[in-house]
């Protein structure tokens, strides 16, 4: 009995079945059945099929006409299937390679699983960024084996059949087939999960969908968008016949429903009929919607009310609403009004201004950054240029005094973009900013990759769908003459994430020439700025930003924490920039330095630095002061969002991944002992390669000045550098 039997319907697909094939033939691990469904003997597929037949005798085609449609194929596949596993794989998608052995060594790990769910890619047919729409679903499983109790997200209707590998005994002694005409993905894979009793996940993709030009065929107009409340309704009532629990039958609820929401509200999917679907959609929702349930938030939670309620008129209403704003701000002009695009046009025509320069940091937060810190060194290094800040309305007031700032949107700031040989930004300007020939474009960036950046988000589809068109990230990106990192590993991740033309300048970030040139007192004035007390140990906790999380959240009691190591600590508390804005949140001992304009100097009045997987990391370890990594959710922070190394292997210091750990590290000294100086060490040697306190000074003196490589000043050597003072701990 071969491990694998693999079922792959061809109607359709003549064109693009050869790779399907070639990917499963060329795959290492070679036991297993391929089963291609043909629709009849001479059918176009049945020629292509017969050859591979000739050469492979694992190649075994079956016949299915064309009438019994994708499920009657996978059916008929599935009957003849002898393996001990069985995978569905369409037509026009391929196996990548190695997934045989992955599956095979992921089963041989689990043991004797129901369904071994895993990853697959969704890759556009000619350009655009392949999306991994399983990955959310899957990074939050157990490791081994579990019962479906443990991950209610998994209800299987939000995955196609091709993203996992069922035991063929479990398929056959529970007489689950693939039903219906349509939308049989969802019923097959709602029925599965119900029936299931141990699954695992593969977190590794192992398909590549190869989406068509033409788009899906579900998606096209007809009345077979019926079918899907068909599914919908079966599912539910088998759940409902099982007395499926609670906490599972609410993400069953929702992920069907919000495929229901999304056909009726689609203008072009359903031609006729509309108002029957939604009532009987709504009557469905009403009979099977979970005892408690509350509807989402936002828009979507309006949808759910109304749908509740039957009230199509108001569904149709509002639909039509967001469609109208929709194609309202599709039209905008941009930049946003005519007259402003035509003074913008204009101001393009006129000679470049060689001596303007225009920074802007956080798009617009504030005057921050490795921009401010390459502004105050021209004022210094080039006094001839005139240098204009970018801010936001609301962050005017953090200009210092005597800086030039144009507000964002404003005339000046058109005016300026137009005519500047000069632009420096830590993120990207505005998609209608127009580079010009002649002028240079700094791009200083705003830290160090952990997390993966630019076009390597693309196979990490929750962030991926917040960054928006990879198409037009990269565009930006060509705009970029010079990219500024402040270590190799710096310079090898931006090179894969941002590809381009642009010279990679290896100088070190200008923000953190601080570490190496503030002084005692320095340390001192911004600690009572901050309003540290005499004599405390200040702690800077300082979490990144959840993508796959809304809101901020510390993941941290930290007046439990304070109550823990002793009052010989405060603790100063930074969010994410994302959430700088807001009533702080500290008290007692607990010091709120989020609105705090600069984070060097938040770092400069820290002994020590707890974080996760923030970046300040990075810039803090130029201080040579005690890091600890607080890694409570590393595994899911690293399968959401993607990292570039393992920071568990390479921690710039101790690593807690509880509260109690945390708090021991502080109590016992261990935060601070040879152990986590030697680890320090080593991060150092890694990531402050080019921060010596000379960054802003190069920057200039290269890109705002002009002068050749070879008369920049070189990089310090990381052991002739001398890091600020700390205020109470003695560095080794």
């Amino acid at each position: 009995m071969p491990r694998f039997s693999i079922v792959v319907p061809s109607h359709g697909v003549a064109g693009r079945l050869s790779q399907a094939l070639d990917s499963v033939l060329a795959q290492s691990f070679g036991d297993f059945e391929l089963i291609p469904v043909c629709d009849a003997p001479d059918a176009p597929a049945a020629d292509v099929v017969a050859g591979y037949a000739e050469r492979d005798s694992r190649v075994t085609p079956v016949h299915s006409p064309p009438s019994a449609g994708l499920p009657g194929a996978r059916n008929t596949g599935l009957k003849a299937a002898v393996g001990g596993h069985v995978l569905f794989l369409d037509g026009d998608d391929i196996l990548v390679p190695g997934a045989l052995a992955a599956l095979d060594a992921r089963l041989s790990a689990v043991g004797d699983v129901d369904v071994l769910y895993f990853e697959h890619e969704r890759t556009p047919w000619w350009e655009g960024e392949p999306t991994n729409p399983a990955a959310p679903l899957l990074a939050r499983t157990p490791k081994g084996a579990f019962s479906p109790d443990r991950a209610p997200q998994l209800t299987g209707v939000a995955l196609p059949a091709w993203s996992a590998v069922y035991r063929r005994a479990f398929l056959t002694e529970r007489d689950l087939a693939f039903p219906g005409d349509h939308f049989t993905d969802v019923g097959f894979g709602g029925l599965v999960a119900l029936r299931a009793e141990r699954v695992a996940a593969l977190r590794a993709v192992v398909v590549r969908h190869l989406l068509r030009r033409q788009g899906n065929r579900l998606g096209l107009p007809g009345e077979h968008h019926a079918e899907l409340l068909d599914q919908t309704e079966l599912v539910l009532t088998r759940a409902a016949e099982q007395d499926l629990p609670a906490d599972r039958l609410k993400p069953l609820f929702e992920q069907l429903f919000a495929a229901v929401l999304k056909t009726a509200a689609h203008p072009r999917r359903l031609t006729s009929e509309r108002r029957a679907f939604f009532r009987r959609a709504s009557a469905l929702y009403r009979r099977h919607r979970p005892a408690g349930y509350r509807a989402p938030g936002g828009s979507v939670g309006v949808q759910h009310r109304l749908l509740a309620s039957g009230s199509y008129a108001a569904f149709r209403t509002l639909r039509a609403a967001h469609r109208t704003a929709s194609r309202a701000a599709a039209l905008l002009p941009r930049p946003r009004g005519l007259r402003t695009r035509l003074r913008y046009a204009a101001a393009l025509r006129l000679p470049l201004d060689r001596n303007l320069v225009v920074y802007c940091a956080y798009w617009g937060r504030g005057y921050a950054c490795n921009p401010a810190a390459i502004h105050a060194k021209a004022r210094l290094l080039a006094p001839q240029l005139r240098s204009v800040f970018l801010v936001e309305p609301e962050a005017v007031g953090s200009v210092p005094p005597g800086v030039e700032h144009a507000v964002i949107g404003s005339r000046k700031y058109w005016q300026v973009l137009a005519r500047a040989k000069y632009l420096v930004n830590n993120a990207n300007f505005a998609d209608a900013v127009v580079k010009r020939p002649g002028s240079v474009h700094l791009q200083t960036q705003h830290g160090t990759p952990l997390k993966t950046m630019g076009a390597d988000q693309a196979t990490y589809p929750v962030v991926a769908a917040a960054t928006g068109s990879f198409a037009k990230l990269l565009a930006r990106v060509d705009r970029w003459d010079y990219n500024l990192t402040s270590n190799r590993h710096s310079t090898e991740m931006w090179e894969r994430a941002f590809p381009s033309a642009h010279e990679t300048l290896e100088y070190g970030y200008p923000r953190n020439d601080v570490y190496c040139t503030a002084s005692a007192d320095d340390v001192a004035r911004v600690r009572k700025a901050l309003g540290v007390p005499d004599g405390k140990k200040a702690l800077l906790y300082a979490p990144t930003h959840r993508d796959y999380a809304t809101g901020f959240e510390t993941g941290l009691d930290l007046a439990e924490f304070c109550e823990a190591i002793g009052d010989d600590y405060v603790v100063l508390l930074r969010a994410h920039y994302f959430y700088d804005q807001g009533p702080g949140r500290g008290g007692g001992r607990i010091i709120d330095v989020t609105g705090h304009r600069s984070s060097e100097d938040v770092c400069l009045a820290a002994d020590a630095l707890i974080t996760d997987y923030s970046s300040i990391m990075f810039d803090y370890a130029n201080l040579d002061r005690p890091i600890v990594a607080y890694a409570d959710d590393w595994d899911v922070y690293r399968e959401t969002r993607g990292v570039y190394f393992d920071l568990m292997e390479l921690p710039p210091g101790r690593v807690a991944r509880t509260p109690e750990e945390l708090a021991a590290v502080f109590r016992d000294g261990s935060y601070a002992d040879e152990t986590a100086t030697s680890l320090r060490a080593a991060f150092r040697e890694r990531f402050c390669q080019f921060d010596d306190g000379r960054a802003a000074e190069r920057v200039v003196r290269r890109v705002l000045l002009g002068e050749p490589p070879e008369s920049i000043p070189p990089v310090i050597a990381l052991a002739e550098r001398v890091p600020a003072p700390a205020a109470t701990l003695v560095r080794s």
